[in-house]
């Protein structure tokens, strides 16, 4: 029989029962839409931290207090004075770092006028900025000079500004307090939004780490250092050097526990990477359920449909239909039936995969891979699940399929 044949008798047969062949469809339909979207949404994810992570720059290496131990009790890092401003000059040597700066946070409220927030301030030297990939909407940054004399200015986020100056006034040049002490804004730092753990960017007021240092915390020592490796290319070997001049800052023996951790935004990229992946793999195989009891009702309704043609079946074999032929016609039919729900599936999981996209505010990305593998397992699925039905049918005695009532 003919190929176009085929398909003709697979169509018209389809056709006389519509809402039968449609709830069939029903299960590959959403098992595939399942699928693709969680897929989809999975590699949207990635994309979104991959971006978020590129904002602070690929080539970042963070230096922070490790948690030690002491007669075998943990004692945390937090109380840890073990960094030092001696530990970034140190580090500024490197040939494999372009920029470091010292880092040191407080938390306290912010005020201006009637006007107050409950903010934090980051001290750093005039490289966090750069290093953190800030930039200044208007004024200016701070000075190696201010660093120095431990000067009582900052520069704030667009949050900051917005809930101490809710009438638009500029901010530049004005006094706010952190608490008790005074800050002259100097400027004022370009929107960047929310990072991919939901956190504020912009609720921030950056100073010389001096200042926060002595008249804020009265300290000495650094909660962590942030620095930029000379290059994406070079950060690994950025890292090993930094994690041996501290270990030799610090008279580390060999064998001793580091009493600090050093860490790049590839590694962070690589876990995110690594965990959005795993949960979109089970996703996935979770929504994947769906499109077995899919081919399983395949499986059931082609079973109804053989017997309900046992006649038709008969008369074809009278007349000359082969074996294959009565096997070609109704695989045609679960196979068709798969396919077109899989494509209604496909377009149904990319729309919902676009809207979930847009309403969380990631990039939309559409897999290729999962696409075609979905239409491939649609095919796979009306031809295993229809096989033994068709079997069964071309297997009949045209004899007795022309008796059965």
């Amino acid at each position: 029989m003919k190929f176009a044949n085929l398909l003709k008798i697979a169509g018209k047969a389809l056709l006389r029962n519509k809402t039968r062949a449609l709830l069939t469809m029903l299960g590959i339909i959403i098992g595939i839409a399942s699928v693709i979207a969680m897929v989809s949404l999975g590699q949207s994810s990635q994309k979104s931290i991959n971006d978020q992570i590129s904002t602070m720059g690929t080539n970042l290496i963070t230096v922070m207090r490790a948690a030690q131990r002491q007669g075998g009790v943990n004692i945390g890092s937090a109380n840890l004075q073990t960094l030092t401003a001696k530990d970034v000059d140190a580090i500024l040597e490197s040939p494999y770092i372009s920029m470091a700066t010292p880092v040191v946070t407080a938390s306290d409220q912010l005020v201006y006028g009637s006007n107050n927030w409950p903010g934090s301030i980051q001290g750093g030297n005039p490289y966090l900025l750069d290093i953190r990939k800030l930039e200044i909407a208007s004024g200016t940054n701070f000075t190696w000079q201010d660093v120095t004399n431990s000067t009582k200015v900052c520069v704030i986020g667009q949050t900051v500004a917005d809930e101490l100056f809710p009438d638009g006034e500029d901010p530049v040049g004005k006094i706010i307090r952190f608490g008790k002490i005074p800050f002259k804004v100097i400027g004022v730092l370009a929107p960047k939004g929310q990072n991919q753990m939901g956190q504020d960017q912009d609720d921030i007021l950056i100073a010389p780490y001096t200042t926060v240092q002595k008249r804020i915390l009265a300290i000495n020592y650094l909660h962590s250092i942030m620095a930029s490796a000379a290059s994406e290319e070079v950060a690994t070997l950025a890292q090993d050097d930094v994690e041996a001049i501290l270990r030799k800052q610090h008279k580390i023996k060999p064998g001793q526990e580091d009493d600090f951790r050093v860490r790049t935004q590839q590694e962070i990229l690589e876990t995110m990477e690594s965990v959005s992946g795993f949960l979109t793999v089970l996703l996935a195989a979770i929504a994947s359920i769906s499109l077995v009891v899919g081919g399983i009702g395949i499986m059931n309704i082609m079973y109804v449909t053989v017997t309900e043609r046992t006649r038709e079946i008969g008369l074809r074999m009278s007349i000359g239909a082969k074996n294959r032929d009565i096997l070609l016609q109704f695989l045609f039919e679960s196979t068709i039936l798969s396919l077109i729900g899989g494509v209604i599936g496909i377009l149904l999981g990319l729309g919902l995969s676009y809207a979930a996209s847009t309403a969380l505010n990631w990039p939309f990305v559409v897999s290729t891979t999962a696409v075609v593998a979905s239409f491939i397992v649609c095919a796979a699925t009306g031809i295993f699940f229809g096989w033994y039905p068709a079997r069964k049918a071309s297997s009949l005695n045209p004899i007795t399929a022309l008796r059965y009532e």
